[in-house]
């Protein structure tokens, strides 16, 4: 049985070809393509896989199934994508299981929020697989999360987990309809915004200039490691309201939860690695209600393959 896993973002496609024990047999990651609407990021996945399926030495004709971890509003049951407004154009619905499995010979594809599978595969192989109960904080070009609860992912009525818009400043920075919200302040998206204004308005920092050293059409992860890594002080600003943000925020789920572990991952959060960690901490601790016995946090177990392996946990469809 061979599997493959998608995890579609943002800035990135990352495909992963997977036996039974979900070994990784090969891999590809691309970028996500900036313009071209859906049908575009669709060829641009397939071409993926194949690139993923030719370094691991095995035939298109034999994936036995997909699965995609994707941004935006899921519907399981149609395997349509709508609202993934982190991606070029997709403002509408767009049948992306259907479409993908056409491309790849008509074998079936599954669909599931692209955190959530994160959250899943961190559960089942990675750093939750021994606790019952935790909390995922995924950090990339938005903040997404996922909620496990007694061995169950807890999905509510569609939308659980959605750390990215717990609110943190009332009447804050506004952000995708709201205002004050964690992604607002953490979001890779909204963190460039915040930066190309603040440049514009005189302020100086190497951003753009790392940015394009890189070759890179967005302020990736990476473009934000480097700047700290220069000590940019306009980056320094930034990436401690955004460990603020994501403390106050975590902090507020922990006490409503009291769950022992959060996973942080996500590009963001895996590029910064542990001192990111290591500063949400610092602000998360003194708004615990359990102050002497806060949850661990750590790491992504999987680091960035996570989204792609736990997206060939998704049940085919029916």
């Amino acid at each position: 049985m061979l599997l493959v896993g998608v995890d579609l973002g943002g800035t990135k496609i990352q495909s992963v070809i997977c036996d039974a024990e979900r070994n990784v047999l090969g891999e590809d990651r691309r970028p996500t393509p900036t313009a071209g609407g859906p049908p575009d990021v669709a060829d641009a996945i397939a071409e993926s896989i194949a690139t993923a399926a030719g370094l691991a030495g095995v035939a298109m004709t034999d994936l036995t199934s997909a699965g995609v971890g994707a941004p935006g509003q899921i519907d399981i049951a149609a395997g349509t994508v709508s609202q993934a407004r982190n991606l070029p154009d997709w403002v509408g619905s767009y049948a992306l299981g259907p479409e993908l499995g056409q491309r790849l010979g008509g074998i079936p594809v599954a669909l599931g929020n692209d955190v959530q599978v994160a959250v899943r595969a961190e559960q089942k192989l990675g750093a939750g697989r021994d606790v019952s109960s935790f909390i995922g904080v995924f950090c990339g070009t938005g903040v997404g999360g996922g909620v496990v609860l007694g061995d169950e992912l807890w999905l509510g009525r569609g939308a659980a987990g959605e750390i990215g818009h717990t609110v943190v400043v009332a009447d804050g920075l506004p952000w995708a309809g709201r205002r004050g919200v964690v992604e607002a302040y953490a979001g890779r998206a909204a963190m460039e915004a915040q930066a190309r204004e603040r440049m514009a308005a005189g302020e100086e920092s190497r951003l753009l200039e790392i940015m394009e050293a890189k070759g890179k059409p967005r302020m990736a992860s990476g473009v934000w490691a480097k700047a700290l890594k220069v000590n940019d002080r306009l980056a320094m600003d930034l990436v401690d309201r955004a460990e603020w943000a994501l403390g106050n925020g975590i902090a507020s789920v922990v006490n409503l939860l009291d769950v022992p572990l959060i996973v942080i991952g996500g590009g963001l959060g895996l590029r910064l690695g542990q001192p990111f960690v290591d500063h949400i901490v610092s602000y998360m601790t003194p708004q615990l209600v359990k102050r002497d016995d806060p949850p661990a946090v750590v790491l992504a177990e999987l680091g960035d393959l996570g989204g792609a392996v736990g997206a060939t946990l998704l049940p085919p469809p029916n």
